[in-house]
């Protein structure tokens, strides 16, 4: 997803910082801007496990301005709590709606520090201001966790790539393939001489029964079949 930044604005977490990166690392984000971060704490936070990449090729910005100045789109993520917001507000949950109303561009996610948020002349500097739905007694949320929400929401995207993803239902045997496996095992049966006390039919009849209930997909069956025929050859 090349068409979004996040827009770090003075940090001052190492480790948050470095939580941030991975978050964008885990869903497909790998273009950071930092402003104004504090050295020490910025040369810390190079180090985060799994993404230092995303860090050591990250954009350190002066000011916000800066880091805007190739953006088409730009959203403040805070809490509405005590802001006097007069732009437009996105809650989280639509934001994947709201921005396939724009034209192609670049679109920064803008998050600040740890301590203070975003100041109110960062939030009127974006285009608009996102929100997190949060339940009024806890409405701030922290900074690493607001980016990975707001990464992982983005992920839900058409055009976002998963490592993985759930296969597909494998295959199941046909009846005929299943009773391949039944004569298979049931000679298993004769010349081991197990289950000898139930005739021929109550075997097969015993197995049809067991295939039924545990939905053995083809590749499986076929592995039982031939470890069936494998003991049968090896017995006298």
């Amino acid at each position: 997803m090349n068409d979004f930044c996040v827009v770090l604005v003075r940090p001052r977490d190492p480790n948050n910082i470095g939580a941030c990166a991975r978050a964008m690392g885990n869903f497909g984000l790998s273009d950071l801007r930092v402003v104004a971060p504090y050295a020490p704490v910025w040369r810390e936070a190079v180090s985060a496990v799994g993404v230092p990449d995303i860090l050591r090729r990250a954009c350190q910005c002066a000011t916000l301005d800066e880091a805007l100045q190739d953006v088409h789109f730009s959203l403040a993520s805070t809490a509405l709590k005590n802001r006097d917001i007069r732009q437009e507000i996105i809650p989280l949950p639509h934001l994947n709606e709201r921005l396939a109303q724009n034209p192609p561009g670049r679109t920064a996610l803008v998050f600040g520090n740890e301590k203070s948020g975003l100041s109110n002349e960062d939030i009127e500097r974006c285009s608009a201001v996102l929100n997190i739905p949060t339940s009024a007694k806890q409405p701030s949320i922290n900074l690493a966790q607001a980016v990975i929400l707001t990464c992982y929401e983005l992920s839900r995207r058409p055009d976002f790539a998963a490592l993985r993803t759930p296969g597909q239902v494998p295959p199941a045997p046909t009846d005929a393939q299943k009773e391949i496996f039944i004569e298979a095992a049931d000679r298993l049966f004769e010349k081991s001489g197990f289950k000898t006390d139930f005739s021929s039919v109550q075997r097969k009849t015993l197995l049809r029964h067991m295939l039924a209930r545990q939905g053995l997909s083809r590749e499986q069956l076929f592995f039982l079949k031939k470890w069936a025929e494998k003991l049968a050859a090896k017995l006298p």
